[in-house]
């Protein structure tokens, strides 16, 4: 007779759903932070790495920040739409778009840093020095070995 595996399961000791709810929790917090910015998480991301790398292809802009292509339209779209970021066609490739920051994109990204900086610090307030600067390795650690396990896999892990 084959025995059934108990069903009996507390999800608070399993590490998806610790990890969900972290997730929860500081896309919560940035929201608060970000107070009038009205600025997601994903779209301070999208900033950043446009902002770091003038004319980046929105393919590559994805690769980046780990999204699906589609998704990163709709990102790149938003924030055309609100006057933060241009999109050209590439000189190289008429297919691709290069983005770049406006005037305007480039203050918003000056005023949302300081928001995810206090936000970050907010995350992981409850740890000491110590145990923020081994959860980070060890968050590190999990998101690159598991990068090609994702939907959307990131170019750039590891950092």
């Amino acid at each position: 007779m084959k025995t059934v595996p108990s069903t009996s399961i507390d999800i608070d000791q399993q590490p998806g759903h610790a990890i969900r709810r972290l997730h929860q929790i500081s896309v919560g917090i940035f929201l608060q932070e970000a107070g009038d910015l009205g600025i997601t998480p994903v779209q301070y991301a999208a900033l950043q790495v446009v902002g770091n790398q003038p004319g980046i292809d929105q393919r590559t802009l994805a690769r980046n920040i780990a999204l699906d292509a589609s998704t990163t339209g709709g990102v790149v779209d938003r924030l055309e739409v609100r006057g933060w970021l241009e999109r050209k066609t590439s000189p190289e490739d008429r297919r691709a778009r290069q983005l770049t920051l406006t005037l305007s994109g480039e203050q918003a990204l000056r005023d949302a840093v300081p928001v995810m900086l206090r936000a970050q610090e907010q995350i992981l307030a409850p740890l000491t020095d110590s145990q923020r600067t081994t959860f980070m390795e060890l968050l590190q650690q999990l998101v690159t070995q598991n990068n090609e396990l994702s939907r959307a896999p990131s170019e750039v892990t590891g950092k």
